[in-house]
């Protein structure tokens, strides 16, 4: 095959349930100018066996590796093996709809110079039965949307479904790829820092899954409060802090982003049936006042 045009990097651990419903959605795609990269983190069921199945189907290449209970660490692995000039990540337990890939192509196609390429997603369960759809906060294709407005709406709220964006492989390099010492926020911080590299285009159609269950990384990870809400914080801190605006709007939209945090922070103690403080969260809300409602509403909530 020669040089793909994008690289879909895999990291697998245990997937057996959801791995080929994945890969299939890659393959009804009808694109042989990709390549995949599975990435195992040492599996103990069959992913490995139903990864080495799509060998014939797909340009597909699959490495297991030790355990290292950290799928940040996994995918920075295939991204330094990616070949694609272009690059986006699909977990094992999310899908592509049909015509992804040929949508998606066009519009970078059509502007080559932008850094970042989203669309909207739809929430599914355990079953593949849809729950709602999952869009961004942001203008809508045509528009380009430049660093200062993405980086405004994403410090607010991580609105990106992981298998949502594409992306420039250099651009990922320069960045410093994701940070391995973040289990739950790596992809936020990882999405701040290639929209701060330049331009973003959202496309407003669901053109993947993202599936909600029990066992996902997403629901066990979140189960420690102190930490899930330390690693936010850290990505808020550094992104603030890096963020080159006028103090007024500054300030403005980091009082509204760590309220977000603490709404996060209680939506994941009660999936997980730990105490909540809902009267301090609502107090919190109130303190917004009216320019912090709005920033919050409008500019950081995924509306359906």
């Amino acid at each position: 095959m020669k040089k793909p045009w994008l690289s879909v990097l895999i990291p697998t651990y245990n997937g057996e349930a959801y791995l080929a419903s994945a890969l299939d959605s890659i393959l009804i795609q009808g694109d042989d100018e990709i390549e995949c990269i599975v990435v195992d983190d040492g599996s103990t069921d069959s992913t490995l066996s139903i990864a080495e199945s799509y060998r014939n189907k797909l340009s597909l290449t699959v490495i297991q590796r030790k355990r290292q209970s950290n799928w940040v660490t996994n995918t920075n692995y295939a991204l330094a093996l990616a070949e694609g000039e272009y690059v986006c990540f699909l977990h094992q337990d999310d899908l592509w709809l049909e015509n992804r890939l040929s949508t998606m192509k066009r519009l970078i196609e059509e502007y080559p110079a932008v850094n970042l390429f989203l669309h909207s997603s739809l929430f599914i369960d355990s079953s593949g039965n849809p729950l709602g759809l999952w869009q961004c906060p942001l203008p809508k294709y045509p528009q380009v949307i430049d660093s200062n407005l993405a980086i405004e709406r994403l410090l607010i709220q991580n609105f990106i479904a992981i298998a949502a964006p594409i992306f420039k492989r250099d651009v990922a390099l320069e960045v410093g790829r994701l940070d391995e010492t973040l289990w739950y926020t790596a992809d936020w911080d990882f999405w701040l820092k290639i929209a701060s590299s330049g331009d973003t285009l959202y496309y407003p159609r669901p053109l993947t899954s993202f599936r909600v269950h029990s066992n996902s990384q997403t629901v066990m990870g979140s189960a420690s409060q102190t930490e899930f809400k330390q690693q936010m914080q850290s990505v808020l801190e550094k992104h603030l802090l890096g963020w080159q605006v006028d103090n007024h709007k500054k300030q403005t939209v980091s009082q509204v982003a760590l309220f977000s945090s603490e709404v996060n922070t209680t939506l994941a103690a009660m999936i997980h049936r730990q105490q909540t403080n809902m009267s301090q969260l609502l107090c919190s809300f109130v303190n917004l006042g009216p320019i912090g409602w709005d920033t919050f509403i409008h500019k950081g909530v995924n509306h359906s």
